[in-house]
């Protein structure tokens, strides 16, 4: 993964939380995804969470995978801790981390590609540990970092920049979340900093494995049949020394709705997607409900974006396993290694 710092630069006027930090100071390294990325807004989004919340750096863990998404952990917090698996591994890695140090703020980036194909059984796993971390799917229905394939999540009759149509069912990570028992279940858009801000701080603070899954369009692969200026018409007829990409700026989306209010909004390539935001008198405690309605509106075509689900009561991996309050590299030796005879009593319980 490359990694550019940003310069230094003094902000004396900015705004400080309650630790005396800006904005800025919970920023990372310059991004070196395509211009207009949705996932650059997600960064941003999460950024300004942290510094809402007002963080300690040093308390945050983030997380990834591999895949264009798994790059935004490099972007936001360079003063926290930070581990990035390889594919589809991420979740058994956080869970760990969680596990050894309950004092964490975990966050976990990850993409459709990376949770619902080759890391959909970790994924699953992560949900039924229940561990205390945020875990975003930045949603864009491609594989972008190998030319933009159909990925797990895209709708029956999407077509890629070849022209092709996907005849397969999509895996809805939200309606799986619900399945599988998740605490909090939430999703957004990208361009709806409004909206993905507010759940990113309540996700942080559940006290469970929080998801949120972000539709966060791919600027890059809207090019189309026939055309030629279209990356494929140009790797067909190329005959150049060197393979060089050229992917044209764009801006970001950004959206703006009320509660209740059902939004089409047109992506990079000229297609749209509906967006509906939960009524105010929603209510996101009754899971068979929050299931039945997400499936409900899919037939319309419509993404339900909001808290779709949170559990008031249940027990994280610490509370269910009675682990100890400090993070394991502070417990003495001697808590850690109780010696033979604890061991052989531990032992005989299981004859």
């Amino acid at each position: 993964m490359s990694f550019m710092p940003k310069p230094k630069v003094a902000n004396p006027g900015l705004p400080v939380n309650a630790l005396g930090l800006n904005r800025r100071d919970y920023e990372g390294g310059m991004s070196t995804l395509c211009a207009g990325c949705g996932h650059d807004s997600v960064t941003a989004a999460i950024v300004q969470a942290c510094y809402e919340l007002a963080l300690p750096p040093q308390s945050v863990a983030k997380f990834s995978g591999i895949g264009c998404s798994s790059k935004t952990t490099a972007y936001f917090v360079a003063g926290a801790h930070g581990f990035n698996a390889v594919h589809g591994r991420m979740p058994s890695i956080a869970a760990g981390a969680h596990a050894a140090n309950r004092h964490l703020h975990c966050i976990g980036v990850s993409g459709d590609g990376d949770s619902l194909s080759i890391g959909l059984g970790q994924f699953a796993h992560a949900i039924r540990r229940n561990p205390d971390m945020l875990y975003l799917i930045e949603n864009n229905g491609v594989y972008g970092l190998t030319k933009g394939q159909f990925s797990a999540s895209a709708d029956v009759g999407s077509r890629s920049r070849k022209g092709d149509v996907n005849e397969q069912r999509p895996i809805d990570p939200v309606l799986l979340a619900l399945a599988l028992g998740a605490p909090f279940v939430a999703r957004s858009f990208s361009g709806d900093k409004e909206q993905l801000v507010p759940l990113i701080k309540a996700g942080l603070a559940c006290g469970g494995f929080a998801l949120i899954d972000v539709l966060s369009p791919c600027v890059t692969f809207n090019d189309h049949e026939g055309s030629t200026k279209s990356y494929a018409y140009v790797r067909e007829h190329r005959e150049a020394p060197v393979a060089v990409d050229y992917v044209a700026p764009r801006r970001e989306i950004e959206v703006r709705y009320a509660p209740g209010e059902v939004l089409p909004v047109t992506l990079h390539d000229g297609s749209n997607v509906l967006l509906r935001k939960l009524d105010p008198d929603y209510d996101p405690t009754d899971r068979a409900r929050a299931a039945a309605f997400v499936q409900e509106r899919a037939l319309a075509n419509e993404y339900v974006t909001g808290l779709i689900y949170m559990e008031p009561e249940r027990r994280d991996f610490h509370t269910r396993h009675r682990t100890a309050e400090e993070a394991l590299n502070a417990l003495p030796f001697e808590r850690l290694c109780p010696g033979a005879g604890r061991l052989a009593e531990i032992q005989r319980g299981f004859r």
